[in-house]
């Protein structure tokens, strides 16, 4: 079994509220499970307004198949252009 493990930080600048925030991630978090099927949440600095730090995993069987979709989860996140990514750190592990 291989288990990928994200974290991300986002900054959104354009973001005014907490509000307005937690439409966003909301959004974005239900857009990433929808299309990739993979466990995702805000996992840290709920109560700032201006970034967002999100955490998601995937389990497959092969390292190369999780890896990839790694990137390509972390790929559409970039793309939906909802904030920036500002720093993201990806953990394979071998079980």
């Amino acid at each position: 079994m291989v288990v990928g493990v994200c974290r991300l930080e986002l900054l959104m600048a354009e973001n005014h509220s907490l509000k307005g925030k937690r439409k966003v991630v909301k959004s974005l978090i239900q857009r990433v499970r929808n299309r990739f099927n993979v466990s995702i949440a805000e996992i840290e600095m709920q109560d700032v307004w201006k970034r967002a730090v999100l955490g998601f995993s995937i389990v497959g069987n092969d390292h190369s198949f999780v890896n990839s979709c790694m990137d390509k989860v972390l790929n559409h996140i970039e793309n939906m252009q909802l904030g920036d990514l500002v720093d993201s750190e990806i953990e394979i592990i071998h079980v």
